[in-house]
């Protein structure tokens, strides 16, 4: 069977594949095998990765969608550590 998509939907799954790390053949049959195909029958399939299975439950998000220049969170985290603990010492809290 050959489907021919919309322009828009096939830029969808392209982006959407990208974002993953995958080809849009994957995406698209995943997406057509959650729509059409019962459970159990999924389940009679070889084993997934634990990345797919646990696919729409967590992610990633790139935060230079949200901060300009990105959020920069994983930088100097050792440091940042040490002066909460610091802090922590001075209120007699740890």
């Amino acid at each position: 069977m050959e489907l021919i998509l919309t322009p828009e939907i096939e830029r969808a799954i392209k982006k959407q594949a990208s974002q993953k790390g995958t080809t849009p053949e994957k995406i698209a049959l995943d997406g057509l095998r959650m729509l059409f195909v019962s459970r159990v029958e999924v389940a009679d399939e070889s084993p997934v990765s634990l990345a797919d299975f646990l696919d729409g439950y967590v992610g990633v998000i790139r935060s230079s969608e949200f901060v300009a220049g990105g959020a920069q969170m994983s930088e100097e985290t050792g440091k940042q550590f040490a002066q909460l603990m610091a802090q922590k010492r001075i209120q007699d809290r740890l």
